[in-house]
């Protein structure tokens, strides 16, 4: 008896709907049923599976509806999301670097510019891109892990990384913050009280951060401990906060000649007549607003200069130290950035302004590794210096004169 193509269409359309075409097509077509059928969804198997069984529909039964083999599309599977509201507080601390309360402050700062890429229902919401970058930042894992984790796929985190670090940089004037005229006064209190020096408003130094060069200019990003790095400047005040940064420079760049191009003369000018100072080490050069180290001292004075100097300049180590405990993805041990030049500087900038909003919140210092149940005690983590240890040349003005013959027996 003659089965007629209607007849044909209609069975195979009833098959379908009954959910029995895949183990009805799977025998003419492989000779092992089972290497199809229980194939997982995922599976390279499954895939080949299904589309022969569109070419065996498409060739033997062309007035099939269409409708009826996009049934057979894959459902979309959505990731769970991190949900803020449901995590502890010290897992916050611990995974992320902030209290829940530091979270959602960040969100609501930043959702105008979070929400503005959300186009469609399956969107991530800007809390799920805060998350997903505070953790990038304090763990230092590859993109894939953190997205993993977030429950969004890697290319979606890389999007949102860059969303993210653009939403907090146009932010950097609230968070990184040099001293002005009317807090003088109490930045050169506290200075004095670790070193008695006066009139010290700032220390200086610069640390790198490793990344993978650009293949043009690799020679440019090797710095004399040869790796490739970023070259950062920092300007801590007495309690650890970065008053000024500059991550623009590559390692091979030497700290006196990223202190002379950036903006950091114009700002010690414009408070030049107030005589006030930063502290550098001898990488830098003796001006009229920065003290050095004293190269080879002769009387007790100046041997007391270069012990307060160095105890009072120990503080931008600290704040190095601290800097990329809290956030790994700084740290050597994590592996370099996989990032151009330009986002490595985006990511060292937020790092730094997060960093000062933790010290504002005065939130604790969490690790899993840590002794004690975790709680590390960063203050006195000090990394080895990494800056530019050759002396620079001196200048005609030396204002160490001045300011030796001032100091007490004792400095602590």
């Amino acid at each position: 008896m003659a089965v007629t193509s209607a007849a044909v269409t209609s069975t195979v359309v009833r098959l379908i709907t009954a959910g029995a075409l895949h183990h009805w097509l799977l025998g003419p077509i492989g000779s092992n049923v089972n290497q199809y059928s229980f194939a997982p969804r995922s599976s390279t198997a499954y895939r080949d599976g299904v589309q022969r069984q569109r070419s065996y529909l498409t060739f033997h039964c062309p007035s099939l509806e269409l409708e009826h083999l996009r049934r057979w599309r894959n459902p979309l599977v959505y990731r769970p999301l991190v949900d803020l509201l449901t995590m502890e507080e010290r897992h916050l601390l611990i995974t992320y670097r902030f209290d829940r309360a530091t979270i959602q402050e960040l969100c609501t700062q930043l959702e105008p510019d979070l929400m503005s890429a959300i186009r469609h229902p399956t969107g991530i919401p800007p809390q799920v891109q805060m998350l997903s970058v505070l953790h990038f930042l304090a763990s230092g894992s590859f993109q894939t892990t953190v997205a993993i984790a977030s429950g969004m796929s890697q290319l979606m985190f890389s999007n949102v990384l860059s969303r993210v670090l653009c939403a907090l940089l146009k932010q950097v004037r609230s968070y990184i913050v040099f001293p002005q005229v009317e807090d003088l006064a109490t930045v050169k209190g506290d200075f004095y009280a670790l070193g008695h020096i006066l009139n010290i408003i700032g220390a200086i130094d610069g640390t790198h951060v490793a990344l993978v060069p650009p293949h043009r200019s690799e020679q440019v990003y090797r710095n004399r401990k040869s790796y490739h790095s970023m070259n950062v400047q920092m300007v801590c005040l007495a309690g650890q906060y970065i008053s000024q940064v500059n991550a623009m420079f590559p390692g091979s760049v030497h700290d006196a000649y990223i202190l002379r191009n950036r903006s950091i003369p114009y700002m010690m000018g414009q408070l030049q007549r107030h005589r006030v100072w930063l502290l550098g080490d001898s990488g830098y050069p003796n001006l009229s607003w920065l003290l050095t180290p004293v190269r080879n001292p002769r009387t007790r004075a100046e041997e007391r200069y270069n012990e307060a100097h160095g105890w009072t300049r120990r503080v931008i180590e600290r704040t190095f130290g601290l800097l990329k405990a809290r956030f790994r993805c700084l740290q050597m041990t994590g592996g370099s950035l996989f990032y151009s030049p330009r986002k490595v500087c985006q990511i060292i900038i937020a790092c730094s302004m997060l960093q000062n909003l933790a010290l504002r919140r005065q939130l604790p210092f969490l690790q899993e590794d840590g002794p004690d149940g975790g709680v590390l005690a960063a203050v006195e983590r000090v990394e080895p210096m990494d800056s530019d240890e050759e002396d620079a040349e001196e200048e005609d003005i030396d204002n160490r004169e001045s300011v030796t013959p001032i100091f007490p027996v004792t400095h602590r």
